[in-house]
């Protein structure tokens, strides 16, 4: 997390080929570039909450200019319905450039991995897996790390933020949780010493 808020504080970007150094895979970079968005299905990751309700984060490929290993851009968060019909998520046309931070995919975390494709192409994912998309994607390869779209790149994309911890608890919620668990665990301890080792009565 501190690496994050240093990265965005100085915003000092990269190429869009950063994304693909394996010596920085779980690392965070500020990145800027020109190219275009692969005429190519979006991906949209499954279970993300956003101010308590339910939706879904869009990805889609894009093609770096510079010849840079493509990487999948997440263009923002979209509310669900109570059907959970999956929102269409438009490909912006022509060059665009664009700037955000690199950073490691959403994992799978403890449920399924894959993805399934909907009805009209689009490939509904619980976590991103770069090399497993790449082939569905319609792409020789993608980078190892996505590229959190700027939220000042106002024009393309839907609501978003740089969050790395969407939905997962921040350090402060574990700290919590670890003095409760331990204080606990401490007063079981006392308690099972004094049933031990008190006097017995006649």
């Amino acid at each position: 997390l501190d690496e994050v808020a240093v990265t965005i504080a100085a915003k000092s970007p990269l190429e869009l080929g950063a994304a693909a150094d394996p010596a920085r895979a779980r690392g965070y970079d500020w990145a800027s570039g020109g190219g275009y968005f692969a005429d190519a299905p979006a991906v949209l990751l499954d279970n993300q909450q956003r101010g308590g309700r339910a939706g879904v984060r869009a990805y889609r490929a894009f093609v770096p200019e510079d010849g840079a290993v493509p990487l999948l851009v997440e263009l923002g968060w979209l509310p669900l319905p109570g059907d959970r019909a999956m929102p269409q998520v438009a490909r912006p046309a022509g060059r665009q450039q664009l700037a955000g931070l690199l950073a490691p995919p959403p994992s799978h975390g403890i449920g399924p991995t894959g993805f399934a494709a909907q009805g009209d192409g689009t490939l509904l994912a619980v976590g991103l897996d770069p090399a497993a998309l790449a082939a569905p994607l319609q792409q020789p390869a993608l980078a190892p790390r996505v590229l959190k779209l700027d939220p000042a790149l106002s024009a393309i994309g839907y609501e978003r933020d740089l969050d790395v911890l969407p939905n997962t608890l921040p350090p402060e919620r574990h700290f919590g949780y670890a003095v409760q668990w331990f204080a606990l665990a401490l007063a079981v301890l006392a308690t099972a010493l004094v049933l031990t080792f008190r006097r017995s009565r006649p």
